[in-house]
């Protein structure tokens, strides 16, 4: 496949905590938390303007679900505007709680785990052909993931129990897997989901559906989760031999692996010798950078995917993790886990340290210890706030900026309108209703004629952005203002 949409649905962690006394409890938070999201929408499940959809899943934890990116970049600053997005909202919803007479800070978490050991997931979703072998690609594909942790891990640390001490892993998400494959998501936990829903044309294409995956801060550690997969999944398509590292028992290899950051943990291999999850990463890259050299680059960040893949193994393999402490998620909070750890004589069961395994997620911009390290310069960044500020509101240029317009149009207009990743909706005209299967398209003519019925278009959104800027929101997402017109240039319109 020449060209690829990847998206990501990232599912937050919430909680609130008061001056004094019990807080309040996720399910009223979360209604809190998504009181602009309803006002905006009339539903906690909503796709808003930049081609997103945005909603509450199961045990009221927020979802952001980016539109359809055909760029790692366009990705990842969409990844990002999910994170500003949920802080918005949880800055309104502190400012909702005090007016009801509550007190407290609300606190968004990017991670995968909480204190009593819930999880939640952060899921890849991958456009493959429809002709691609199932049994060969998931032969493959699960031994690069169960390994993959060990480049693209958030890091944990974990608490000692009856069977081990504390110690730091590589992975939030690793002890959460149950199966290896398998058509559940909350019931058992797959590593890949099996659901054939594509959201684009089942004859051609369906959607591979990953959720083994860490949320991730940085944004080097994602363009390295995201473009090595796209590696593996290309050799795949283009059958080309690999290599065989299929485990007999993938569950057992993923926790083991894990729980041994010296990555010479060695798992059981079917009709071959046990390996260790850098020899199968080793392997895999060195036929990635064969399979780069015979048929050249598919786009302009494969050699950086590359770089951050191989230095991270020799990272893992050497033990000298500086090699990696400003670009892979993992290392970065191992060094800043170990720094505060040292500096207080801690022991790695300390609840210190616990919590700041914690703030290193935490999604505000000046609160959380990863944005502190940025604003530091102790960590890489490839996307810069302009890119986010973007995102937040701009479609990507792919089928999601059909979505968006469609959107963004009918609600200036008045017009009651529906929309999910494929349908187009008037609600008054349910006949004339489309459907977009191509998710490449950044524009669709049947969409446009269907707009058009409404009136003049430029003259209906530059009115309404004008109002949404008068009015303010609780996100710049929940806002039509990304279809601000070369004429509100001219008219010294603020930049949003």
């Amino acid at each position: 496949m020449d060209r690829r949409v990847i998206g990501v649905e990232t599912e937050f962690g919430i909680t609130h905590r008061p001056t004094s006394g019990r807080g309040l409890p996720p399910d009223e938070l979360a209604r809190y938390l998504f009181r602009p999201v309803v006002e905006f929408g009339r539903s906690s499940n909503i796709f808003i303007p930049n081609g997103a959809r945005l909603y509450l899943d199961v045990g009221s934890h927020p979802e952001y679900a980016t539109a359809e990116c055909a760029d790692l970049l366009d990705l990842i600053a969409a990844d990002r505007a999910g994170e500003a997005i949920m802080h918005d909202l949880a800055l309104e919803a502190e400012r909702r709680i005090a007016e009801d007479g509550f007190d407290g800070t609300v606190y968004v978490l990017k991670n995968n785990v909480d204190s009593a050991g819930n999880s939640y997931g952060s899921h890849e979703n991958y456009l493959i052909p429809r002709t691609t072998h199932f049994r060969r690609l998931s032969g493959i594909l699960l031994p690069f993931l169960v390994t993959r942790q060990i480049l693209t891990g958030a890091g944990r640390v974990v608490p000692a129990d009856e069977t081990r001490e504390a110690h730091f892993a590589f992975s939030q998400r690793a002890d959460h897997m149950w199966e290896g494959i398998s058509s559940a998501t909350t019931r058992s936990r797959p590593i890949i989901n099996t659901r054939d829903e594509p959201h684009a044309d089942a004859a051609e294409h369906r959607r591979l559906h990953v959720i083994v995956g860490d949320s991730n801060m940085s944004t080097t550690t994602s363009l390295l989760r995201y473009g090595s997969t796209d590696l593996v999944l290309r050799m795949i398509e283009a059958g080309v031999p690999i290599g065989d590292f299929e485990m007999e028992n993938p569950i057992g290899a993923i926790r083991h692996i894990s729980h041994d950051i010296t990555g010479t943990a060695q798992v059981r291999i079917r009709g071959s010798e046990p390996m260790n999850a850098v020899e199968i990463q080793r392997g895999l890259l060195e036929r990635a950078k064969r399979f780069i050299a015979e048929r050249g680059a598919h786009h302009e960040h494969v050699d950086t995917v590359l770089d951050l893949w191989g230095r991270t193994l020799e990272a893992v393999e050497t033990g000298d993790h500086s090699l990696v402490d400003r670009d892979i998620d993992w290392a970065i909070k191992k060094r800043l886990v170990e720094e505060v750890a040292n500096r207080g004589g801690l022991g790695l069961d300390h609840p210190k340290l616990e919590q700041i395994d914690m703030a290193y997620h935490d999604v505000h911009p000046e609160r959380g210890l990863f944005h502190l390290l940025l604003r530091r310069g102790r960590v890489t960044d490839i996307i810069t706030e302009d890119q986010v500020r973007r995102a937040m509101v701009e479609p990507p240029a792919t089928r999601a900026a059909v979505r968006g317009e469609f959107l963004s149009t009918a609600r200036a207009f008045g017009a009651e309108a529906q929309a999910d990743w494929v349908h187009h909706k008037l609600v008054d005209r349910p006949l004339e209703a489309v459907m977009v299967k191509d998710p490449f398209v950044p524009e669709d003519s049947r969409v446009e004629a269907l707009l058009d019925k409404l009136g003049d278009r430029q003259h209906q959104l530059r009115a309404r952005s004008i109002a949404e800027r008068e009015q303010g929101a609780a996100s710049l997402a929940l806002t039509d203002l990304y279809a601000r017109t070369d004429a509100d240039e001219q008219a010294g319109l603020p930049p949003v």
